[in-house]
């Protein structure tokens, strides 16, 4: 009887436990990184951000120290628990349980951010994400994107399905298996799908990683 493997991403990322080590704190691009934080510092001081798919907190921790203010949301409220953990300051950081993918929330924002999500959301549901976040955020919004990019040789995909999302096998502690999307954009694909649905986009391409910025329209 062959091995079930789940489908369920949040229930995978409610249960993993290794959120820097895997998509973010990678010791051969911590320049890149760097580079990215600083760029990121430029973009979001005095923005009011609406955070999608915040997780343990990794980039709301970040955006605290410059931000006027951050709602950083989660679809799993004990990913939000542990992200409470870094005792930001509440002046500035505010927590909300929403699905990124339509994030029902209120509040005035200036910009949106999300880091390392975009990947997960299939191609086909791109548009309608971004006709949620305009909504929500407004017109003229600024969109900051932080994504990882496909390394030759590194980069492991289990599959492709017809509309051209990629999937990955990941497995929590316990053992079991999830199947997960997870899309490797280069810049033309990024700028085919997403350039008519924003304005003033720009593709920053670093080692390992790649960083979008544009308005909302």
């Amino acid at each position: 009887m062959s091995e079930t493997v789940k489908t369920d991403m949040a229930e995978y990322y409610a249960r993993r436990d290794n959120f820097d080590e895997e998509d973010v704190e990678n010791p051969d691009a911590m320049d890149a990184l760097d580079e990215i934080m600083e760029r990121l510092r430029e973009l979001m001081t005095g923005q009011r951000v609406l955070e999608l798919a915040c997780g343990d907190g990794y980039w709301t921790d970040e955006l605290a120290e410059y931000a006027e203010s951050v709602l950083a949301t989660d679809i799993n409220p004990n990913l939000l628990e542990l992200a409470k953990t870094r005792e930001l300051p509440e002046e500035v950081v505010q927590f909300a349980v929403a699905d990124a993918r339509d994030p029902q929330v209120d509040g005035s924002f200036t910009a949106c951010f999300a880091g390392f999500w975009w990947s997960h959301v299939r191609r086909q549901d791109q548009a309608d994400v971004i006709a949620c976040l305009t909504k929500v955020v407004g017109k003229g919004g600024l969109l900051v994107l932080v994504d990882n990019s496909f390394i030759e040789g590194e980069t492991v995909i289990a599959r492709t399905d017809a509309e051209g999302n990629t999937y990955q096998i990941h497995t929590v502690p316990g053992g079991e298996r999830y199947e997960i999307v997870k899309n490797y954009h280069t810049d033309s694909t990024l700028r085919k799908r997403l350039g008519p649905l924003l304005r003033d986009m720009r593709v920053h391409r670093y080692d390992h990683y790649w960083m979008l910025t544009a308005r909302l329209k």
